[in-house]
Formats: structure tokens, sequence, C-alpha cells
């Protein structure tokens, strides 16, 4: 099994857009083709209000809970909550118009990522899949936790249900820990360090809070492993999936292969064809 490497490190920088939200680009939208699967993640702070009702066509959100309770609707009457250390996997499919509330007088911090949909499955069926933090199946070894909400980790499973292959786990590690995440030589995929600092990959590369760690693929059709050391208490989230290799066309809330799809989307939007 070959042994990851981290290509490139960056810093989170957050930026107050508004008196009641606050927003750090974990991956910069726009680099459709590095970052494939995934089209940008956001880190936000913020209250009721910020994101009210708003569409989706073509693509998936993934919203991890870091602090705070999310509350959500959309137009075709499915709701939730979702707690601190809960993820959602939403499909937007052919489209879905929802909002993303803070509980009252609550400031969520969460994260968003958003993943792409193959040509094939940009028009399929909205779902959401609520994934609450204590019924997802956890790893554990000597001084580390590791808690899967998609994908597989050391033969450990995820129920969660996959348009395009995507690993996400929630890692903590006690001081001086080490643990190993097996994932397709294939996979493009990084880890944000939420608590903490560590060491990363073949290299030993350092990371600590607030901090993005891209790991290089090694290669179709083999196995490889991201090896991560604990320096003090460390808690991270890694994210790794199969890159779809289609045109991407992004315009606000939707993602499609072409201009002409993106023009569609917001035609079928207008004319109510979401609800």
């Amino acid at each position: 099994m070959k042994s990851r490497e981290i290509s490139k490190v960056w810093t989170v920088m957050p930026q107050q857009e508004s008196a009641i939200h606050k927003v750090g680009m974990v991956l910069e939208p726009g680099n459709f083709q590095e970052y494939d699967p995934f089209l940008f993640m956001a880190e936000d702070w913020f209250q009721r209000g910020v994101f009210d009702f708003h569409p989706h066509r073509g693509m998936e959100t993934v919203t991890y809970i870091i602090e705070g309770i999310l509350e959500h609707t959309d137009n075709k009457g499915g709701a939730g909550k979702l707690n601190a250390g809960d993820t959602q996997w939403m499909t937007a499919g052919r489209g879905i118009i929802h909002k993303e509330d803070p509980a009252e007088g609550v400031t969520v911090h969460s994260l968003q990522l958003w993943v792409n949909l193959p040509a094939s499955h940009k028009m399929t069926d909205t779902r959401y899949q609520d994934l609450q933090s204590e019924k997802m199946p956890l790893r554990q070894e000597e001084g580390a936790q590791i808690r899967v909400f998609s994908g597989s980790s050391g033969g450990v499973t995820a129920p969660t249900r996959n348009h395009v292959p995507v690993t996400m786990v929630e890692i903590t590690l006690e001081p001086g820990a080490t643990v190993t995440q097996d994932l397709p030589g294939s996979y493009n995929g990084f880890i944000y360090v939420l608590e903490g600092s560590g060491t990363f990959g073949a290299k030993q590369v350092e990371g600590k809070k607030t901090q993005v760690l891209w790991m290089s693929p090694t290669g179709e059709g083999e196995e490889s492993e991201i090896s991560i050391t604990a320096r003090e208490k460390l808690k991270l989230v890694l994210f790794a999936g199969q890159p779809i290799k289609e045109n991407v066309v992004a315009y606000g809330p939707f993602v499609m292969n072409t201009e002409q799809e993106i023009r569609e989307a917001y035609a079928d939007f207008r004319s109510g064809k979401f609800n």
C-alpha cells in the first residue's frame, strides 16, 4: 500500500461578511479540475436569516456542524435538525429550494462542502441523509477514534449512499497517537484541522488548527494510505473522492456541464419547476 504525501498546506483566513456571518474558504471555488469531485468548501459562523430559502441543482452539499444547532426546511415538506458533530448529506439533483437556519439565538459554526454530480446524475431525485454522529460507525484504536460518515476506514464502513464515491471521516487523536486512513489511490482528498496539531503523510508535514492539507493521489487501481500523528490532542475531518473528470460550469447555486444547462436551470427555477 502506497503512503500518501501532503502536496500543499494553506491556512483558512475567515472574513466578516456581515454582523451575523463570518466565512473562511477552506477550498476556494473555481479550482474544479484540481479539486475534482469537490467544488468548494466554506467554514461559516452564522445566525438566523443568513441562509434563507435558496435553490440548488446539479450537486450535493455536505454540512458538518462544529458548534450549535441547525434547522433545515425545504419547499417539498422536508425538515430536520442537526446538532454539533452531525452531518447532512443533501443531494440537490434536479432541484430543491431550502433554507438552513440556526436555532433561535444560536450561532452555528459549520463546514459546508459542495460535491459535484456526474452528468448522468445531475437531474436525479432530491435526497437528504441526516447523519447523526452517535449513529455513525466508529473505528477505535489506541488513542484514536475515527467516526465514519461516508466510505470506510480500516474495514469500518458507513451506510451512507453516494452518487460519487466519497470518504468522509472525523478523526480524534490523543497526543502521540498515530493512525492511518486507507484510500483508493485515485481519490483526490484533503484534511482540515479543527483542533490541535500533528504531522501528516509520508514526509511528516506539520499541520495545525485552521490549516488545510492537500493529499497527493498515488494512481488509479492501487490502494493508498495517509499516516497521521498527533503532537497535541488533534481533531480533524478528512474528505477524499473519486474524480469525475467532466466539464464544470457553475453559476450561483447551480452546477452543470454546459452554459445552456445553467440557463435552463434558471428558467426552470423562475417558472416554478423546482416546486
